[in-house]
């Protein structure tokens, strides 16, 4: 009996100091990314196998947010979570867009059973890799939302696995401040011009 509790504990510290050893090479690989990098370009396909390109997001914001994997607990209620914001971030100009490894017929069924009006991409691991986004434990995807301005450069970087929410909060506080920051043109200012 007590060999068995003492494996259970001895179990337990691995995972535990597994889990600090994975925590700081997340935030060491987060690290080559920072915010006011030029966002990393990119081609990919959605769940009906057109291609999608940073570039194509050329003058907008796009909140770029990285998942483990469809119909998980966690990722569900993230997704639901944009999608319940979606018109906060239009009306903001933002265009918003879900990555994760799964396939195009998973990013179909889960966008339909959602309604997910956003667009979702497959990634073969390329994207990831490119964005620096590395996985916990070893195995699970890291949980990650860039938010890239006009000019495709990294305004924010948020990274949480367990607060989903916190991605959709953080953003949309990110969205509001780069539009409070935007110059905009008053009447008095172009009359002022000529």
């Amino acid at each position: 009996m007590s060999f068995i509790i003492y494996s259970i504990v001895i179990l337990l510290l691995s995972f535990y100091l597994y889990t600090i050893y994975t925590n700081k090479q997340q935030h060491y690989n987060m690290a080559k990314l920072k915010v006011g990098d030029d966002a990393p370009e990119f081609t990919s396909q959605d769940g009906n196998g057109n291609s999608v390109t940073l570039a194509q997001f050329k003058g907008k914001i796009l909140v770029l947010y990285f998942y483990p994997k469809d119909e998980t607990p966690g990722c569900t209620k993230e997704a639901c979570s944009f999608r319940d914001s979606y018109e906060d971030f239009t009306k903001a100009g933002a265009s918003v867009v879900g990555v994760s490894s799964d396939s195009k017929e998973s990013h179909q069924k889960f966008s339909a059973k959602h309604r997910l009006p956003f667009t979702l991409l497959s990634d073969d691991g390329s994207l990831a890799k490119k964005y620096k986004v590395g996985k916990n434990l070893l195995v699970v995807p890291a949980r990650t939302t860039f938010i890239i301005d006009q000019n495709s450069k990294i305004v924010s970087i948020h990274n949480s696995l367990f607060d989903a929410e916190s991605h959709i909060k953080e953003s949309l506080k990110v969205i509001e401040g780069l539009k409070s920051t935007t110059p905009t043109t008053t009447a008095s200012d172009a009359s002022a011009a000529n």
